[in-house]
């Protein structure tokens, strides 16, 4: 049975007309109890705001009803014969979307439906807009929040960036924009993840909207496990578009060690001699630890330069970044302005 009490919309007072019809991907699995009430409420909030879209539900291989719940309500359904991930039913319907702006959203009644209209809205300035769950009222549960704080500041620290919402699940983007990532795009839960981080290195704009987050509706996939899946994520994308975030600091930490232990083993030296004389030239004063940590710091640094060097070298043999919107959009104000004082200029001459 579906809570109504807070899986009933807003009342919104702002009014959008876009140009541009959206595509919303829906991953379901197993999602009986929530998905008819979340199409339903779904197109009820983008029919009132005049919004032109299609409703993709992406069965991942459910055992349930999910599938005759989703064809009740019109929407369209594409189908996996059997579970292949969270990442791979998203996969299925961007590529099933028949219109550029893509928006995705989880089956289980956590996201506001609606706040579609106002991610759609800011997406005219950015490249993605993520709804970051920073509202007034989050349910995150607790055993979860640890972990996902820990993956917010690795992935802060790593990408240079502020991130408020690492893995939101509900967030709006072009998909020219996306497709071009799904070669390195996994098929399981760090999908959100993976983009988020991919598009920060690429220096695309992302915009974050807060929103609220409601307890979910039936058993949560995520398990404990994952957890670490979402650590390897981060390092491995780091790998992929910055190395030297990664081998720089290891390699500072161990030269660090390494000067630190030669000090230690020059004193001791000293202190074992009671004086200064020319027999401290000749005598073996660093360690083989000393050694092994100035060279490791050494050969980390070298590492990351070569990594950055190939990467660098393989980007040039690739195909251009899909252009930003962002970029675009600052481009057309400054063109406008330009307009706009050659006017105000030919006015003024006559």
């Amino acid at each position: 049975m579906i809570n109504k009490e807070y899986r009933k919309p807003s009342k919104i007072s702002e009014r959008f007309c876009t140009t541009e019809p959206v595509s919303i991907v829906i991953p379901a699995y197993n999602e009986e109890k929530s998905i008819r009430h979340q199409v339903e409420t779904i197109q009820n909030v983008l029919l009132s705001h005049g919004i032109q879209h299609e409703i993709i539900v992406v069965d991942d291989g459910s055992t349930d009803k999910t599938g005759e719940c989703v064809y009740e309500t019109g929407a369209r359904i594409a189908t996996h014969l059997k579970n292949r991930g969270y990442g791979a039913a998203l996969k299925t319907g961007i590529n099933a979307a028949n219109y550029e702006i893509i928006a995705i959203m989880d089956a289980d009644g956590t996201y506001p439906e609606d706040q579609i209209p106002n991610l759609i809205d800011k997406l005219k300035n950015a490249d993605m807009v993520v709804g970051a769950r920073k509202g007034d009222k989050v349910q995150i549960p607790l055993v979860r929040r640890p972990a996902k704080w820990i993956l917010n500041k690795l992935s802060a620290l790593i990408s240079g960036q502020d991130i408020p919402d690492l893995n939101s699940g509900l967030r709006v983007f072009r998909r020219t924009c996306v497709k071009q990532y799904f070669s390195i795009l996994p098929n399981g839960f760090s999908f959100t993840s993976t983009i988020t981080l991919a598009l920060f290195a690429d220096d695309y704009h992302i915009i974050y909207h807060p929103i609220n987050y409601y307890k979910r509706i039936g058993t949560s996939k995520i398990v404990p496990r994952h957890f670490m899946d979402f650590i390897i994520l981060v390092l491995r994308i780091t790998m992929l578009f910055q190395p030297l975030k990664i081998f720089v600091p290891l390699a500072f930490l161990f030269g660090s060690l390494g000067v630190l232990k030669v000090l230690f083993d020059i004193i001791a030296l000293f202190q074992r001699a009671g004086h200064f004389d020319f027999s401290a030239v000749y005598q073996q004063a660093l360690s083989t630890s000393a050694i092994l940590l100035l060279l490791s710091g050494l050969q980390l640094m070298l590492v990351g330069m070569v990594s950055d060097a190939l990467l660098k070298r393989i980007a040039r043999s690739n195909e251009p970044l899909a252009d930003s919107f962002a970029d675009h959009i600052s481009i057309l104000n400054e063109d406008t302005e330009m307009k706009l004082k050659d006017a105000v200029d030919e006015i003024d001459n006559v």
